[in-house]
């Protein structure tokens, strides 16, 4: 039988995220206090205390609700192999989730470290890549080691990413994509 969800622990955990996006886009994560959070989401300390131990666990629980999303978007490409068409709907599908979270990923950015955010991509990013070619024969023939292949592509979609998402009116996602389709190589 599935455990039941319990509405009001639903809407509280989106007002405290909702919240905390508010308050990053304000000040540096590490000025927030869990009394600002409590103060501005209009709720008492031991409610945010009843769900989290402290911001930091708010923070990846959030973190963690955007990967659920994203590794669930790729599960649509699970039916192209590793090749060049695979690297762009990847490229295209992290864009797509990225633009449909913009404030999420935003508020990130705009008065944070993106080192975070880097880590969450690359972790995503890392994971697709790896489960997909652990069991192509031409790798496991290749001289070149998994890990290295997979940072590699790992690397150069996050940096491409991470420099799209911070300076986004310097190029649409249609004409990124166009550059990047230019250089990634047709055989992999």
């Amino acid at each position: 039988m599935k455990e039941k969800t319990d509405l009001r622990v639903v809407k509280t955990k989106k007002i405290l995220f909702n919240t905390l996006l508010k308050l990053m886009k304000q000040k540096k994560f590490e000025k927030i206090k869990i009394s600002d959070i409590c103060e501005e989401a209009l709720i008492n300390r031991t409610t945010f205390y009843a769900h989290y131990e402290d911001k930091y666990e708010l923070l990846m629980e959030l973190f963690e609700e955007q990967k659920i999303a994203l590794l669930k978007e790729l599960e649509y490409n699970e039916n192209i192999i590793f090749s060049k068409d695979y690297l762009m709907e990847l490229l295209n599908t992290i864009i797509n989730h990225i633009d449909q979270n913009i404030e999420i990923y935003n508020a990130i950015l705009s008065n944070n470290r993106n080192g975070i955010l880097i880590d969450f991509l690359i972790d995503v990013i890392e994971r697709d890549v790896s489960e997909r070619l652990k069991d192509n024969v031409e790798i496991k023939n290749s001289e070149l080691p998994l890990d290295v292949i997979v940072k590699f592509y790992a690397g150069g979609l996050i940096n491409i990413g991470m420099s799209w998402l911070s300076r986004k009116e310097k190029y649409t996602k249609e004409e990124l994509l166009t550059y990047i389709d230019k250089l990634i190589p047709n055989k992999i």
